[in-house]
């Protein structure tokens, strides 16, 4: 493997990682003009983002099986193109069904984006190199998350909402263009193929899953047309599983889970996501509803946790090189831990220093925690699964993030209920600000409480590695 074109490389990873990450925080701060000047309701113009994070989550496996078969450039060169065609095309768009059919096609594009981001990079570096590069990358996807409310704030305040797609057309021309001169082709040796039956069984899992939890959240969880969306998921994960095991070139390789590394990692990055999903449906509705901050203030306290995470994580990733990424994930998981410990004590009466006092040690968290755990889970993957191994990555992220903010929504509305009673018959944001403090420390504690389980997954980790317990991979 030649490394010559590495940070080349990089730049072309990190316009589809800062595209990812800046896209949807742009169009979500839009949705109240989009409702307006489309005409429509937002049980409508929600669509705009959720069509393309269920897009997103339901093909990424299949890109990732795709790009070990027949190479990931070409996909990931088709995923640039189709993403910035899609954009241009949102910014066209004239009514909200073609705003949200545009932006399925946009978001078949950053399906390949995303889920091939991770193992581009993890080809381009060498290994000793690996928590390095990939700690520039948690650092491209921070830019993007911190600048995307504000560009968005700004292309809304001075032009028409066309423009925060048309913002997409040079950086993904600029992408293209990096794709096609510097990532590698790399040919995998063999012919094999594609799992039809295993992809489509997936794709309704994944879909049916996340719908419920989408409707959930309107329709209350007991609701039939939630249960039969479960029984769905259900039906067609255990076909699935029967499909994978039996099928001599599965969509997903089991054995990669037989390493402890893999799955471990896998597993507590899952947990992480879930809980930041949370705090970040919840921290909005606090600064604006209890602490009655305007959105641009909301909007600059809410920088602070991915703001300290993008200065913590290239670091966490070259320590993680020199000393092992397991200290590194240990380490960003207890500083997460206790960061939302101190988050939990959130009341009407904190100033703005001591929100940020309480969330810069969760940003810190993330940051150690994330470059090392990635570099885990891709280090012990073979390279011809590099491909599932990342948008396995990808997707764990977004099922988690979905997940976190069904889970946390539906507690923290019920708490709020409940402490009410049935005679209160409004929305939870609405409720007295003490009740909504009170149902906001209980929700953070329960995030504290899926923290401390990592935390522990995590220790036991570390000791079997002291003890030379390491479950190695037999492929």
């Amino acid at each position: 493997m030649h490394y010559t074109g590495k940070w080349y490389v990089m730049a072309a990873a990190a316009m589809g990682m800062f595209l990812g990450t800046i896209d949807g925080s742009i169009v979500n701060i839009a949705l109240p003009i989009l409702e307006e000047q489309l005409h429509t309701q937002f049980a409508v113009v929600q669509w705009v983002v959720l069509g393309y994070l269920l897009t997103i989550t339901t093909l990424m496996l299949a890109v990732g099986r795709l790009a070990d078969m027949i190479g990931k450039k070409r996909l990931y060169l088709a995923g640039f193109i189709i993403f910035t065609l899609g954009s241009g095309l949102c910014g066209l768009a004239t009514t909200i069904v073609q705003l949200i059919g545009f932006r399925v096609l946009q978001a078949v594009g950053a399906s390949m984006i995303t889920a091939l981001g991770t193992a581009i990079v993890t080809e381009a570096f060498p290994a000793e190199e690996r928590g390095m590069a990939l700690g520039v990358s948690g650092l491209m996807i921070s830019i993007g998350l911190i600048s995307g409310p504000t560009m968005g704030g700004l292309i809304l305040g001075s032009l028409p909402w066309n423009w925060i797609f048309f913002v997409n057309l040079p950086v993904g021309a600029l992408g293209t263009l990096l794709v096609i001169r510097f990532v590698p082709q790399t040919r995998p040796t063999g012919r094999e193929r594609f799992d039809i039956l295993g992809a489509a069984s997936m794709f309704a899992s994944l879909l049916s899953f996340l719908v419920a939890l989408t409707v959930g959240q309107n329709e209350g969880f007991g609701s039939p047309v939630v249960i039969g969306l479960l029984g769905i998921f259900a039906a067609s994960l255990v076909l699935f599983v029967t499909i994978e095991k039996r099928t001599p070139e599965p969509m997903i390789d089991f054995s990669l889970f037989r390493n402890r590394r893999f799955t471990l990692n896998l597993v507590t990055g899952f947990l992480t996501f879930i809980s930041g999903a949370g705090a970040v449906l919840l921290m909005p509705f606090f600064l604006e509803n209890v602490l009655q901050y305007d959105p641009q203030r909301a909007g600059i306290l809410l920088s602070t946790v991915p703001l300290s995470m993008g200065i913590v994580a290239p670091i966490s990733g070259v320590l993680s090189d020199r000393f092992g990424p397991r200290r590194l994930t240990l380490a960003g998981l207890i500083a997460l831990t206790l960061g939302y410990l101190a988050v939990s004590t959130l009341d009407e009466n904190v100033t703005m220093l001591g929100y940020m006092l309480r969330f810069i040690p969760v940003g810190i968290g993330l940051g150690l925690f994330q470059s090392p755990n990635n570099s885990e889970i891709m280090g012990a993957a073979p390279l011809h699964r590099l491909g599932v191994a990342s948008s396995l990555l990808s997707v764990t992220r977004t099922v988690a993030q979905t997940s976190g903010i069904s889970i946390m929504g539906a507690l923290w509305a019920g708490s709020i209920m409940a402490a009410l009673g049935p005679a209160f018959t409004g929305d939870a944001t609405s409720a007295p600000i003490h009740v909504q403090v009170v149902a906001t420390q209980h929700t953070i504690l329960v995030i504290v409480a899926i923290l401390s389980l990592a935390v522990g997954l995590s220790i036991w980790g570390y000791w079997s590695e002291k003890k030379g317990e390491r479950n190695e991979p037999v492929y």
